[in-house]
């Protein structure tokens, strides 16, 4: 215990390193407002739960639709030039999104938020290798981790108090100062003006040749639907039950237990290979979900998406270590954005149908599917783990540190 915390103030002490975490919070305690800050927005306007699930869809769709571009930008030209075009562009959305009233206005205005959206996750963490030496790596990407998951402990809250007790309008340009701040202190770090792309390798076959790839590209799909209709049915349940103030608690205990389940994986990850890793955890992690469509929604319901979270946390760091082991080379950033493009394409289109469900049916159903799409997803990863056998390994150090690398909201 104690060589783990001097492990993390040796990090916290390199040069730039704190500085740079500090830079990054205000960007990431905003995208952890904006979906709940969206949805209260548009149904406080419209008063349509299905209209409020709609912008929040087309927000998140615009956002992983242009992912993988991002990602493949990034890679090829840096980070300097996309924080200085995304920062403005997505705070002027975010305030005129404030001031708009018309249904299709706010929808519109939603998706170009997405659209906009600086990448602020996905240009943080390659400049840890800057930051730290090459063996205290592994702490900084879980030390950064941590910090990028606790914000979502608050923020929902503080989405929900601002949206309820004040406005919505307050909680959106909340979300536009942060992104500003973040913005102005980033592009002053020195690992920013520093930092250069990864030089790809010759003769790396294209992303989506690899089967290992179109495997998690097709989970990703079915997760992603699952958990769309998830993200849209716990704050619809909320509205129709009379106790949204719940809504952004409940998200809150999920990205604590998230944070937990993390750590802890992490510090098992090099005894179990991530396949096994993987697989087992996903079994635990669908099992914990059957509960959702049948708790009411109080503090039950906190005690199953603790689990769930929890559950979740732990196999997003084995996800991360198989992607590493069977992504071609020289796509260090590229194959988490596409894969995240896929997934969070499928998770808007699951977020804007769980609206309409939830309006017309019960975000019930929404929750039921959820468990659904976790229970399918592990049976096809666990009838195809062939396909990832190059993960079937406990991992080197090298690749134990790209994969908490990649350990990020590539939309962000």
């Amino acid at each position: 215990m104690k060589s783990s915390l001097a492990s993390y103030l040796e990090v916290l002490r390199a040069p730039g390193a704190l500085k740079l975490l500090l830079a990054a919070f205000p960007a990431r305690f905003s995208y952890g407002m904006i979906s709940l800050s969206i949805f209260f927005k548009v149904q406080g306007d419209t008063g349509s739960i299905a209209a409020a699930g709609l912008a929040t869809g087309v927000n998140a769709l615009a956002g992983s639709a242009t992912a993988g571009l991002r990602g493949a930008v990034i890679d090829r030209y840096g980070m300097r030039w996309p924080i200085r075009i995304m920062v403005p562009s997505y705070g002027v959305a975010l305030i005129l999104m404030s001031f708009g009233s018309g249904k299709t206005e706010l929808i519109l205005l939603a998706m170009l938020m997405g659209f906009a959206a600086p990448p602020i996750n996905l240009s943080v963490r390659p400049l840890w290798r800057l930051t730290v030496p090459t063996e205290k790596l592994r702490v900084a990407f879980a030390l950064d981790t941590a910090a990028m998951n606790s914000v979502g402990v608050v923020a929902p809250v503080v989405a929900t108090t601002l949206s309820l007790q004040v406005s919505p309008n307050t909680s959106l340009r909340t979300c536009a100062a942060l992104i500003f701040l973040s913005g102005i202190f980033l592009a002053r770090t020195w690992q920013v003006r520093t930092w250069k792309p990864e030089v790809k390798e010759e003769k790396t076959p294209p992303i989506w040749r690899v089967k290992a790839i179109q495997l998690l590209a097709l989970e990703g799909v079915i997760l992603g639907l699952g958990w769309g209709a998830f993200d849209i049915a716990i704050p619809a349940l909320g509205t129709l039950e009379g106790a949204p103030q719940l809504v952004g608690t409940l998200f809150a205990v999920m990205s604590l237990f998230n944070v937990i389940g993390g750590l802890i994986a992490g510090s098992v990850s090099r005894k179990i290979s991530p396949l096994r890793g993987f697989t087992i955890i996903y079994l635990l992690w669908a099992i914990s979900s059957i509960p959702l469509a049948f708790m009411n929604f109080d503090w039950t319901m906190a005690i199953v998406l603790a689990f769930l979270a929890f559950f979740g946390g732990v196999q997003q760091v084995f996800y991360w270590e198989i992607t590493e082991a069977v992504r071609p080379k020289g796509t260090a950033v590229q194959a988490m954005a596409w894969l995240w493009t896929i997934e969070g394409t499928a998770a808007s289109i699951g977020i804007a149908i769980g609206g309409y469900i939830s309006e017309h049916l019960s975000p019930r159903y929404c929750l039921g599917a959820a468990s659904v799409a976790l229970l399918l997803s592990f049976i096809l990863i666990r009838s195809n783990q062939s396909t990832l056998s190059r993960a079937d390994r406990i991992p080197t150090s090298e690749e134990d540190q790209a994969a908490m690398e990649n350990a990020i909201d590539t939309t962000k």
